[in-house]
This record gives structure tokens, sequence and C-alpha cells, in this order.
């Protein structure tokens, strides 16, 4: 079944939130943990939780995504800007055993001219600091578009970083079709490629979401601009081909094109005929 939905705000409650994916006929949603400027998380409210829970099995909800705040730099140069992204992964996960049917989703962060291994050197640490053999909550590594000094540009980076978590079982990668293809991935004309190099790479049992935009930049141009489905530089036929592809047809997507709410069930209508 197509699990397509988009980013909802959760100001008013994961209950309301749930409510307006299923009046734009999203199965799915992505939600941020907390201000994504911000840094305190707000208070959870269990009857709100235990109500979203019931309609996401009335609905068959996908997998949710659970994306953790722009401020979460593990790779930072400073001490206490990691110490702070530290303390926001533990309460995150910690948070979300409450959301079983949900990965958490997370940017490497920039390195800040400390060099990638460097950055990937934090990452890893702090990852190995946090997951415990028992975690079982499904933390997935954004692909980046490679601006400035991000780390996560490529699958190598990637995969470093994966391979340096010692418990990294529930460990993959949320791929995202606009810094794919402005990171250099030519899913346009050369998808099986792609597919075949991240799965050479990394393994593409790893891959476990997809963002699923298109892109206001041309190929390969390291920059992270996302435009509405169809509108940009990657296009429609390929993001059908996209939603279609054997290998990515059964993972979980989710729009972040700039768009409102209304434009996004627009959006879901329009992928969902071309879903087949």
């Amino acid at each position: 079944m197509f699990k397509i939905g988009c980013h909802l705000s959760i100001s008013k409650g994961y209950y309301k939130a749930g409510l307006q994916a299923v009046d734009i006929n999203a199965n799915t949603f992505q939600f941020f943990t907390r201000n994504p400027r911000g840094g305190k998380a707000k208070a959870l409210d269990m009857d709100d939780i235990n109500k979203f829970s019931e309609l996401v099995k009335e609905h068959d909800f996908g997998v949710l995504f659970a994306h953790a705040p722009y401020t979460m730099n593990l790779s930072s140069d400073k001490e206490d800007i990691r110490d702070f992204a530290k303390s926001v992964l533990k309460d995150d996960l910690n948070r979300l055993k409450l959301f079983p049917k949900s990965y958490y989703i997370f940017h490497p962060g920039s390195h800040l001219k400390q060099g990638s291994d460097k950055g990937i050197e934090y990452i890893v640490e702090a990852l190995n600091e946090t997951l415990t053999e028992d975690n079982e909550i499904t933390i997935l590594l954004e692909g980046m578009a490679g601006k400035g000094t991000e780390i996560g540009r490529n699958m190598e980076e990637l995969k470093k970083i994966i391979d340096g978590v010692k418990y990294n079982e529930n460990l993959g990668i949320c791929i995202d079709t606009c810094h794919l293809y402005s990171s250099g991935f030519d899913i346009v004309n050369d998808l099986n490629g792609v597919i075949d190099s991240i799965d050479k790479i990394i393994g593409f049992d790893r891959v476990k979401a997809v963002h699923l935009n298109d892109s206001k930049t041309e190929f390969a141009s390291n920059k992270d601009r996302h435009e509405l489905i169809g509108k940009g530089t990657i296009g429609m036929e390929a993001i059908v081909n996209i939603i279609n592809h054997p290998y990515l047809r059964e993972l979980p997507f989710n729009l972040e094109t700039p768009n409102d709410v209304k434009g996004h069930k627009e959006e879901i209508e329009m992928l969902r005929t071309a879903y087949k």
C-alpha cells in the first residue's frame, strides 16, 4: 500500500495532526520532535497520545517520521553545541518510546571546516554514547545536498557513520530526492544506477524512508532548494518513476515541498493517481 504524507505541525497535539493527515488523504506524516530552531520539547500529553495511537490504528497509518531540530549538530567544532545535540538526541529517543511506529530522522550536521572525518568521528561518538544493545527505535541519517560543510553529501560518509556505531542494527538512512539530485545522483536519467550505487556502498536494506521533493536548482548544484512536485528540475516523470520503483514503492514517503496543507493535499492526490 502506498504510504504518502507530508510535514505537519503538532502545535495543537498529535491527535489534531493525525486528523489533519486523514483529511488530506495522508496515511503517514512527518513532525518536528521540538521547535526546529529551539531546544526544550513540549510536555507530552498522554491523553492526546492515546487518542492519536487509536487513530493511527484505525486508519492504518504507515511509519511516522519524527524529525530532529535543525539546531542538533552532533558534528560541531564546539563542545557545548555537541553536548546540547547529545542531550536532544537522548531526550528525543526517550520520548519516542511512546511512538513505536516511528522513525527518528536527523541531519548528520556540519563539520564547520574541521574536515568530514573529524565531524564523523563526533557523530559516531555521540551515537555510541546513546545507543544501547536494547534500542528498538529506528534512527535514520538523512542524506544531504552537500552545501557548505555538510556531512552526508555522499553514501560513503553515511556508511562510515553506520559502520562506526557498535549497535547499528536499527541505524539506516532517509533519502531525499532533492538532496540526492543536488548532490550529484542522477535520479532523473539513471534511477537504477543510483539505486545500485546505494546498494553497493551501504546496502539498500538500510534505506527506510523517502523525503519526496522536487528541486529548484540544477543537477549537482549542492544547493538545498525544495520545489513543488512536478514543478522543478527533477520533474513529474522522474517522481512517478521513483514512487513506482520496485525497490522504493513500499517505503513510506513524506513531502517537504514549499506548500501549505491544501497544496499538500493536491500533491498527495496527484501522487496517488500516479502510483501503480
